[in-house]
């Protein structure tokens, strides 16, 4: 792990689950116990049924790109590094939506409808991001 200076989440009570589970590379999400959805955001009520019953149910890691945006500009310091990067909005096999990064791949490559899998960048002993690379084939 390297000295990490980019912003990082801020968990609340609803969402630091999420997180602790990703440190430890365990990719889940609530899942709504009465109809299924899965909520991500991570949120105390179905945004579906209104349900308060849910269980943390794992992810596959397949997604795809939705759509994306590469950035050319500096927006601060710590980014300075990483021009020309991507942010992506993820689409997850099992629906959700995420933004994160599509790594192992130029910005100029990264395409709507990418095929993607899963990867964790430890970026501090107290978090871990998930981030994306080009499926294999």
């Amino acid at each position: 792990m390297t000295d990490y200076r980019k912003p990082l989440p801020l968990p609340d009570q609803d969402s630091k689950p999420f997180w602790d589970r990703v440190r430890e590379h365990n990719f889940s999400m609530q899942q709504c116990k009465d109809c299924g959805h899965f909520r991500f955001p991570p949120r105390i009520i179905c945004p579906e049924c209104s349900s308060f019953e849910y269980e943390w149910a794992p992810l596959s890691g397949r997604a795809q790109v939705f759509a994306h945006v590469t950035y050319h500009h500096i927006y601060g310091p710590m980014w300075a590094p990483d021009v020309p990067y991507n942010v992506s909005i993820i689409e997850l096999q099992e629906g959700p939506k995420m933004f994160s990064n599509v790594i192992g791949c130029k910005p100029d490559e990264v395409y709507v409808g990418m095929p993607l899998e899963l990867v964790y960048d430890d970026v501090t002993e107290e978090f871990t991001l998930p981030k994306f690379r080009p499926a294999a084939a």
